[in-house]
C-alpha cells in the first residue's frame, strides 16, 4: 500500500486530500496539531475533521505533531518512507502574521525546510507538493492597469486572462505572511532544481469548500457565506467592495495533485485557482449569496484596505493546463456557493 504524508491534514485542503487518497486505497499519514484553533479561536477548530477521518478510514493514521519539531518529523520520515509528501500546514492569515512574526515564519518557512530536508534524506524520489499562495506576488498586481466596472475591477490587456507564473515577486509589499510563504516557495523550487527532486509550488487563489473553518482572518468566501446565513455583520475593507478573487473548490485542487504525483516534474511552479470564470468581487459575492439565501447581508464598510491586499487577482491557468491537459475546473461558483450555504448549520 502506497503511503502519502499530508501536513495540515485536518484543514480545508488537507482534509479533502486525506479523503481523496484514502478512498483510492493509499495509507495516509496525517500531521495536524490544530493550531488553527489557537490562531483563530473555536471557530477555527478542526478537531471534528480529525475525528471524521479517524472514524471513516482505517488507512488514516494521525499525528498531532508540530511541524517545527525536527526530531518528531524525522522519525515519521524514517519509519514510514512516504511515497509522496503534500505540505498543506501553515499559518494562513495575511493579517494575523504581523502579531506573531516568529511563529509565522517558523511555521511557514522553517518547517518547510525541515520537510524538504527529510524528503531529500529518506525519500528523494517521492514527489513533494507545497501549497503556496498568490501572496508571493505581494501587491504588484495592484500596479497593473485596471478597469473599474460597476461591481468589480478587471485586468486589462496583457493580463486580461489573469496573473501567470512569470509575474515578478520582487519590489512589492507582501505582508509578513506573504514573505514567509515566499521563503518556503523558493526553498521548494530550490530543492527541486538543486537536488533534482520532484517538487512543485501551487500558488493558490482562494481555496474554498464546505469543509473550511472560515473566519474573518482567513477563508474569504466560506466566511462571507457563513456571515450571511448566521446574520453576522461582515466587514468590507476598502476598494469600494469591488476587489476580485478567483475561487477554486478543494476537490479540484486534490484532482490536480493526484495528476502531479502520477507524473511529477522537477522544481515546478503553478498558479492554481478558479481562473477568470470563477472570479468574483466582494460586492458580487454578497449579491449572489443574498439571492440564494433570501437573507439581506449585514455589512460594515471600512474605507482603509488591508495592508498589501490585492485589488484584483485571478489566476492564468494556461501553464497548468498545458502541462496537465486532463485537469480542469469542475466546480463553478454556483456549485461552490450552494454547497457551502447548505452545509452551514
Amino acid at each position: 500500500m502506497k503511503k502519502i504524508l499530508i501536513t495540515g491534514s485536518n484543514g480545508l485542503i488537507g482534509y479533502e486530500l486525506s479523503n481523496f487518497f484514502a478512498r483510492k486505497g493509499y495509507s495516509i499519514i496525517g500531521i495536524d496539531n490544530n493550531f488553527r484553533k489557537k490562531f483563530f479561536g473555536k471557530n477555527g477548530d478542526t478537531s471534528m475533521m480529525k475525528k471524521k477521518l479517524i472514524n471513516k478510514f482505517k488507512n488514516y493514521k494521525h499525528f498531532s505533531y508540530d511541524i517545527r519539531n525536527k526530531f518528531k518529523i524525522e522519525k515519521i520520515f524514517k519509519k514510514y518512507r512516504p511515497n509522496a509528501i503534500i505540505h498543506c500546514a501553515a499559518q494562513p492569515s495575511h493579517d494575523y502574521a504581523a502579531q506573531i512574526v516568529f511563529d509565522n515564519f517558523d511555521i511557514n518557512a522553517n518547517a518547510t525546510l525541515n520537510l524538504l530536508e527529510f524528503n531529500k534524506k529518506y525519500t528523494p524520489q517521492s514527489p513533494f507538493v507545497f501549497l503556496s499562495t498568490n501572496k508571493v506576488y505581494g501587491d504588484r498586481p495592484n500596479s497593473l492597469k485596471l478597469i473599474e466596472k460597476k461591481t468589480r475591477w478587471e485586468f486589462n490587456n496583457k493580463y486580461k486572462n489573469g496573473i501567470d507564473e512569470n509575474f515578478s515577486i520582487d519590489q512589492s509589499l507582501h505582508s509578513l505572511f506573504g514573505v514567509s510563504k515566499v521563503a518556503a516557495d523558493l526553498l521548494v523550487q530550490e530543492y527541486g532544481k538543486y537536488y533534482n527532486m520532484y517538487t512543485c509550488c501551487l500558488r493558490g487563489g482562494c481555496l474554498t469548500g464546505k469543509n473550511q473553518s472560515g473566519v474573518e482572518l482567513h477563508g474569504f468566501l466560506n466566511y462571507l457565506i457563513k456571515c450571511n446565513k448566521k446574520k453576522i455583520k461582515y466587514n468590507i475593507y476598502g476598494y469600494k467592495a469591488k476587489q476580485v478573487r478567483d475561487n477554486i473548490h478543494a476537490s479540484d485542487v486534490a484532482k490536480f495533485i493526484d495528476l502531479f504525483i502520477k507524473k511529477p516534474r522537477i522544481g515546478e511552479v503553478y498558479n492554481i485557482g478558479g481562473g477568470k470564470k470563477n472570479s468574483i468581487s466582494v460586492s458580487e459575492a454578497i449579491d449572489k449569496i443574498e439571492k440564494i439565501s433570501k437573507i439581506k447581508m449585514k455589512t460594515k464598510y471600512i474605507k482603509k484596505n488591508r495592508i498589501g491586499d490585492h485589488i484584483c487577482y485571478y489566476s492564468n491557468l494556461n501553464k497548468i493546463k498545458k502541462h496537465y491537459p486532463a485537469w480542469k475546473i469542475t466546480k463553478n461558483l454556483d456549485y461552490i456557493f450552494k454547497e457551502i450555504f447548505y452545509s452551514i448549520k
